[in-house]
C-alpha cells in the first residue's frame, strides 16, 4: 500500500481558490471552503472496498504498511482517544464532557480503515434535532434545557467499527419435542368431568448446520453505552465508500479501543442467536432443547470501517449523560437526567385533584 506523506495530506485539504483550509460538506462528495465558498470536489478513490484475511491479519499484525499513524488526545475521564483539529488547544471529551487538554496528545500506530460511511446530516440540522430532543424531555430539570443553546457542544465523530464475514458449521446434540393430547377425569361438585392437557414426548436429537454471515456489525469503542450506540442501527453498510482522508476534514476520529481479534469475539456473540435458530429448526418439532452445539468458523474475513455519529455528552450533578444522532439516518438516541420535584409536584397535583373529584361526585 503506497503511502502519503503529512505534506500530501494538507495539500489535499487546501481550497484551490483561497488557500484555507477544507472541511466535507456531509451529504455531497465535495469539500467546502467557509471563507470563499468554493466547492473542491473529492475526486474518486483508487481502491476498492475489500474484504481482509482474519487470520492473516492476526499474523501480520506487526506488519507497518497495513497501519496508519494518527495523532491523538487521550481522555483522563474515559479514557476515549480522539483526534482534534490543529487549531484547538483545549476542549470538553465529546464522550465523557471532560475537560482534556491537546497537550497530552500522543501518537498511536492504528490498522487503517478500509471504508467509512461519509456523514449525511450537517451540523446545523444535527443541532435542530439535538434541540428538538432536549426540549421534549418534560421531566427534565429545568436548568437542562438550557444546555440546548450550546451549540458546539454537539461533535461530529467518525466511530470505529469492524465487521465480519465467516461460514459457520455447528454440529449440535438436543431434543426434539413433540406435543400430544392426554384425557382425564376430574370430579367437580360430585360430578365426573373429563378434561384434556397438553403433554410433551421428547426424542434425542442431533445434525450439523451450516449459517453464512455477511457484515457482522461489531462497535470498536466503549466509549458510549452500548444500548444507545446498537439503538442507532441499521447503518447502511451497502453504501460504503473507500476510506479517503478528505471525508474526515472537519470531524473527529476515535480510535479504537477493542482490537481485531477482540472484536470477532464479539461477533461470534452476534452470530450465536442465528445459529441457535438455525438448529431450532433443523431439530423441528413442538419444542426444541440444545444441550451442546459445537461451532467451526471458515472463511473469515474483516473490514475496520468509520461510522459517522453526531454526539453530545455533557456532566449533570457529576453524572455523565449521552446523545447521539446516526449521521447518515438521522436515527436519535439519548439518556437523560430526572427532576424528581417535576415528579413529586405531579404526583402531589395528581393526588390533589383525584380526591377533589371523589368529594365532588360524592356530594
Amino acid at each position: 500500500m503506497e503511502e502519503t506523506t503529512t505534506s500530501e495530506i494538507e495539500n489535499d485539504i487546501k481550497c484551490k481558490g483561497c488557500g484555507a483550509d477544507l472541511h466535507y460538506k456531509p451529504g455531497t462528495t465535495s469539500l467546502h471552503c467557509q471563507y470563499c465558498g468554493a466547492e473542491n470536489p473529492i475526486e474518486g478513490a483508487t481502491t476498492e472496498v475489500k474484504e481482509n484475511d482474519f487470520r492473516r491479519a492476526l499474523v501480520q499484525l506487526d506488519d507497518k504498511s497495513a497501519h496508519e499513524q494518527i495523532t491523538v488526545v487521550t481522555c483522563n475521564g474515559c479514557a476515549a482517544q480522539v483526534t482534534f483539529e490543529a487549531h484547538v488547544s483545549s476542549e470538553d471529551c465529546p464522550f465523557c464532557g471532560v475537560h482534556i487538554s491537546v497537550k497530552d496528545q500522543m501518537t498511536v500506530s492504528v490498522i487503517q480503515p478500509e471504508s467509512l460511511l461519509p456523514f449525511n446530516i450537517d451540523s446545523n440540522k444535527a443541532y435542530e434535532m439535538f434541540k428538538s430532543w432536549i426540549n421534549g424531555l418534560w421531566w427534565a430539570p429545568n436548568d437542562l434545557k438550557k444546555y440546548a443553546v450550546q451549540k458546539d457542544k454537539l461533535s461530529g465523530i467518525y466511530m470505529p467499527f469492524w465487521t465480519y464475514d465467516a461460514d459457520t458449521t455447528t454440529s449440535y446434540v438436543g431434543r426434539r419435542g413433540e406435543h400430544y393430547a392426554e384425557t382425564y377425569t376430574v370430579t367437580v361438585d360430585g360430578k365426573q368431568e373429563t378434561r384434556t392437557r397438553t403433554k410433551t414426548h421428547w426424542y434425542p436429537a442431533s445434525g450439523v448446520v451450516h449459517v453464512p454471515f455477511d457484515d457482522t456489525l461489531v462497535r470498536g469503542s466503549n466509549s458510549l453505552p452500548v444500548d444507545l450506540l446498537e439503538k442507532l442501527e441499521p447503518w447502511d453498510l451497502e453504501n460504503l465508500t473507500p476510506y479517503d482522508k478528505k471525508y474526515l476534514s472537519g470531524f473527529r476520529t476515535e480510535k479504537y479501543q477493542v482490537d481485531l481479534e477482540a472484536g470477532f469475539v464479539m461477533a461470534k456473540d452476534k452470530m450465536e442467536p442465528d445459529i441457535r435458530n438455525a438448529i431450532r429448526d433443523d431439530i423441528g418439532g413442538d419444542e426444541q432443547s440444545i444441550s451442546a452445539m459445537d461451532t467451526h468458523y471458515d472463511n473469515i474475513t474483516f473490514k475496520h470501517v468509520l461510522l459517522p455519529v453526531w454526539v453530545s455528552s455533557y456532566l449533570y450533578n457529576k453524572k455523565t449523560y449521552n446523545f447521539m444522532i446516526n449521521a447518515r439516518t438521522g436515527e436519535v438516541q439519548g439518556d437523560r437526567p430526572y427532576s424528581w420535584i417535576k415528579i413529586m409536584f405531579a404526583v402531589v397535583t395528581t393526588i390533589t385533584v383525584g380526591v377533589a373529584l371523589y368529594y365532588l361526585f360524592k356530594e
